[in-house]
């Protein structure tokens, strides 16, 4: 799901143009269809991401209070232990995003802010 904020760079350098070759390219679409790509791809990460740790947050929640119920079920406590780890896992990668997010946004700045003004509502 990270394809285009992997290849940004590459992306920019074979679509908007250096000044030498500025009157060749329309930057200001190729810039324009980049931004929404990234904006649909971001939050699409973003949605997933969080998708994922509602449902694994409701997992634990519901081995919780059946450890509450059991407190000699060592599976159990296993299987919770699990859990809390993919959810902490699922939690850090939020924070992986925003630093992928911050890069590319960052790279598309650079590159295209001459060229494209992103719409000032996001």
């Amino acid at each position: 799901m990270r394809t285009i904020d992997d290849r940004i760079v590459h992306e920019l350098n074979t679509t908007v143009p250096t000044a030498s070759f500025a009157g060749k390219i329309d930057a200001s679409q190729t810039c324009k269809q980049l931004y929404e790509s990234l904006m649909e791809a971001h939050a699409s990460r973003d949605r997933v991401i969080k998708n994922c740790i509602a449902q694994t947050s409701s997992v634990v929640k519901h081995l919780r209070e059946e450890r509450e119920k059991n407190l000699d079920d060592l599976t159990l406590l296993k299987q919770l232990r699990k859990e809390q780890t993919k959810l902490k896992w699922m939690q850090s990668e939020l924070n992986v995003e925003e630093v992928v997010n911050d890069r590319s946004w960052k790279v598309f700045n650079e590159r295209c802010r001459i060229h494209f003004k992103p719409p000032k509502n996001e």
